[in-house]
Order: structure tokens, then sequence, then C-alpha cells
């Protein structure tokens, strides 16, 4: 579940192309870049059914960012089919993702996967065979975390918990009350959330900030998330940017933090804010003058198009364009369409 970290290695590899408006009058809506983008993504799917991590020259099947896509697909209301095959291909792959249950159970991996699931608007307790929130629940440890079992170690984190937590909120016995408390209780002093918990001094983090946010905000705690948000605005850019990590003005602002960042805005009603995101995520975009069959994609950064990171960049900038929060996001009533840009 720790994306940023595989997000930022990635995006060290050097861009291959400029970064063009979303129409050649840069005219688009954020809904409309939201459609095309999600269309791009749509036919980026391998073999029709999943999406791939490149790493070195080489892809890997990556069912985590095929969840991420089913999410953006939902976020634009659009490729209704894709997203069924890519939702058949994570169940039949669910077992080497969110581990075998006895020796090995993640708890991030299951979280997403029972998230995928609801927004698909399918019973997360037999999605793939698995009863997910009933798997989920035995990863929670008496302090209120969600801890992975397995024997290379506990990775869990604030990623995790947010999906844990978001994810048993939409089911009928809500999310653990425990579980709430001890995501709230990692406040940093600041406002915001670090990414891992107990390190010393805590240390907020953009991308974490913005998905503990939703999670509180799902679960009422409103004030903490509330306090998480101005954080988080206090690191936005004058351009609607933030940067991965602690925020800092050195760091470049990127796609993938501003979508997460975005989405958690408009479900916080930080309006404002969730429109400078939206700008700047809609700057990222290539278009008419790019290369067509990059059209409707979300670069990483302001360096432009890289195959190794675009993926990822566009599933999550996407987030952060339309639709809704992660607690009341829904594939239903989206549309068969894989939308491309319309150019002279």
């Amino acid at each position: 579940m720790k994306l940023r970290h595989l997000t930022a290695v990635l995006a060290t590899v050097t861009a291959a192309a400029l970064v063009v408006p979303a129409t050649a009058s840069a005219t688009t809506s954020a809904q409309q870049s939201a459609d095309v983008a999600a269309g791009w993504l749509a036919r980026q799917l391998a073999d029709g059914d999943h999406l791939v991590t490149v790493f070195g020259g080489v892809a890997y099947p990556d069912t985590g960012l095929t969840i991420d896509g089913i999410l953006a697909f939902a976020s634009a209301g659009v490729a209704n089919p894709a997203a069924g095959r890519a939702t058949t291909y994570v169940a039949a792959n669910l077992a080497g993702y969110i581990g075998d249950g006895v020796t090995e159970s993640y708890a991030g991996a299951t979280a997403k996967a029972a998230l995928a699931a609801e927004v698909r608007g399918l019973n997360p307790a037999s999605f793939g065979g698995t009863d997910l929130p009933t798997r989920l629940r035995a990863l929670l440890t008496p302090s209120g975390r969600f801890s992975d079992k397995s024997q290379f170690g506990d990775f869990s984190n604030a990623f995790s918990q947010s999906l844990a937590i978001i994810a048993l909120d939409r089911t009928p016995g809500h999310a653990p009350a425990s579980a709430v408390n001890f995501l709230a209780g990692t406040q940093c002093a600041d406002g915001g959330f670090p990414l891992d918990f107990g390190a010393t001094p805590c240390v907020s983090d953009t991308d974490s900030t913005a998905m503990v946010a939703q999670a509180l905000q799902a679960t009422g705690r409103i004030a903490k998330s509330q306090q998480g948000l101005t954080w988080l605005a206090s690191k936005q850019r004058a351009g609607g940017g933030i940067s991965v990590g602690t925020g800092d003005p050195a760091v470049a602002p990127n796609a993938n933090t501003t979508g997460l960042a975005g989405q958690a805005f408009r479900a916080g009603l930080r309006l404002a804010a969730a429109q400078k995101a939206k700008t700047f995520i809609a700057g990222l975009q290539v278009g008419c003058a790019g290369v067509a069959a990059n059209r409707g994609a979300i670069a990483y950064d302001a360096t432009g198009y890289n195959a190794d990171t675009v993926v990822r960049a566009t599933t999550q900038a996407v987030l952060g364009l339309g639709g809704r929060g992660l607690a009341q996001l829904t594939s239903a009533g989206s549309t068969t369409a894989e939308p491309t840009l319309t150019c002279p």
C-alpha cells in the first residue's frame, strides 16, 4: 500500500515529452478532463482487464494499480465495461494480492479490494470467494490498528488504516470505533497526519493526510478531519499543486498527491482548494499537441509524459478532477464510453 514511495522512485526517470493543455483552447472542463483521462486509462488495460507497473523497463501485472483504475473509472463515470473486466481480474487474482488468510494477510490490500467491490456494487463478503470484511476485522489489534499478518513484517500504515475504515464503514457493521480512535490519535501537532505510526517526531505527510481526512470525515470525526485539511491546504501552491511527503516547497508538486488531496478537499467541502487542485491537474493533461496515443493522459509532474509513471499518475489524478469521495464513490450510472480527446 505504500504507493507514494513507489511513485517517488518512478518519478526520477527522465520525462519523454512536454505537457500541453487538455484541448487546443485550454477550455476543457474538469469533468471533461476526467472523462478523457479515464478513457485513455481504459485503453491501457493489458489484455483488456488489468494495469501494469513498469519498472526498469519491465512491465508487471499490478492488482493494486488495477483497483486504482476501477476507482478512477467510477470517479469519472465512464468506461463501465472496462471497469467490470478489471473487477473480474481483481477477483480472480485476489489471493496473491491480499494473502492466503492463514500465514499471509495484508490489511491495506484487503481493505482496498473490499472498497473496489463496494464501489462496483458487489458484496465484499463474497468477493472472489472471500469474506473481505471478516478477513479485515480479524487484522484489528487491541490498539485499534489494522496490522498485517505476515512473515515479512507489518507494513500497515495510514493508507491501510484509512482504507480499512472507509471500506468497513460502508458495510452494515460500520467501522470499529477503536480503529477510528486509533487513527485520530495519530495526528501530529501541526494538524496533519503521518504515514508511519509511532515515529518520533511526528511528521505530517500530504498523501496520508488526504486519506486520513476522508476516513475521519466518513466516520463523523469532523473536527480532526478539518484540521488535517487545513494543514493540507497550507501546503498547496499558488498554482494548486501539492508535493509528496511533507509538502516541502523545494519539491515539485505532482498529480498523484494533488489528486488525492483534491478528492479530500471536495469531500470536506473545501471547494476553493479543490478547484485549485483541479486546475493544476488539468494543466498536466496531454492535449491535442501531444502524440495521439497519449492524449488524455495526466503526467506525474511538469516534466511531462513519462511512460513509467503516467498510468499511476492518471489513476490518482482523476480522483481530484471530479466525482465523489471514497466513502460515497460508486460506479452506478457510469456510461460505457471510453472518451477520447476531440482535436481539430
